[in-house]
């Protein structure tokens, strides 16, 4: 059965959406979709690669303009994750960082709603308390590598480690306060191959896909981020948004994004892990021990 989950979850691997900001040998804003190599899948623009669905008749959701949060979702594999009409994910990538995670957490409690953030080892290890800050106040925790680096540039065995450095280094981060880290990950630039994705999936590591690229990381308005990002959703009806706790138009647009969610009658989700002790599983470095080729 669990080989089955992998190998159909490998099938699904060129339909992961997209996120991040662009890779550095990228050169245009948008990518036109996913670009297939030997054994590697970069993802390019959501826009692309959600046409298909975008086509299809839009379930009706119940309208409710009550409290913003929804319910809470325990998943162990990836494929958990299932969401209804009007429900949404929040996340936040390549944080924390100083002056800015503090207000995102802010803006967030305000309106009653977690989120998940995936976390850079590096910022971690700079930001221990703001590392801490954020499982302290009950969002969940995960990773996002060690610095950002593109997997698909490194040999297999760098990329494993790389991964593994990220890990340890938010793990350390947040067990200074007695928190303990999610096992969420997403890739930095959603940038992946089959083999990267498999060996976490065989590691229990839940990888985030994006649904919905707000793309903050674009030097405009906050108004803009925002009025983007909600006509996405309405398109889609729901899915995993992706943000980053690392911007200022970022900071200035979410209150009044989250306003505009409760208006709408969305609910925010929040993810959690169905099993704790991440460090219990054999996840990647006893795989990278194995000396598989490069």
């Amino acid at each position: 059965m669990r080989l089955l989950r992998v190998l159909s979850v490998t099938v699904l691997l060129a339909a992961a959406m997209a996120g991040c900001a662009k890779p550095p040998s990228q050169n245009d804003h948008f990518a036109s979709g996913p670009l297939a190599f030997q054994d590697q899948t970069i993802t390019g623009s959501v826009r692309q690669s959600a046409s298909a669905r975008l086509q299809q008749p839009m379930p009706d959701r119940i309208v409710s303009h009550g409290a913003l949060a929804g319910r809470t979702l325990e998943v162990a594999t990836t494929a958990d994750i299932i969401l209804k009409p009007g429900e949404v994910i929040l996340t936040f990538d390549d944080g924390p960082r100083a002056g800015k995670t503090p207000a995102i957490l802010d803006a967030l409690d305000a309106h009653g709603v977690k989120a998940t953030f995936l976390m850079l080892g590096s910022a971690a290890s700079a930001n221990p308390k703001l590392a801490q800050m954020v499982a302290q106040r009950g969002h969940s925790v995960g990773s996002h590598t060690y610095s950002h680096v593109d997997l698909n540039t490194l040999s297999r065995q760098a990329a494993l480690d790389e991964i593994a450095r990220g890990e340890a280094a938010v793990a350390e981060a947040l067990a200074g306060a007695g928190q303990g880290l999610s096992p969420f990950f997403r890739f930095p630039y959603l940038s992946q191959s089959g083999y990267l994705r498999t060996s976490l999936l065989q590691g229990d590591v839940v990888v985030l896909d994006v649904d919905i690229d707000s793309k903050d990381y674009y030097r405009e308005p906050g108004a803009v981020v925002a009025a983007r990002t909600l006509d996405r959703l309405e398109a889609r009806g729901s899915g995993i948004i992706l943000f980053h706790d690392i911007h200022q138009r970022t900071v200035d647009m979410l209150p009044g994004f989250l306003d505009e969610l409760a208006a709408r009658g969305y609910s925010v989700v929040r993810l959690a892990p169905r099993h704790d002790g991440i460090f219990s599983r054999s996840v990647i470095t006893a795989q990278a021990s194995a000396g598989i080729g490069s």
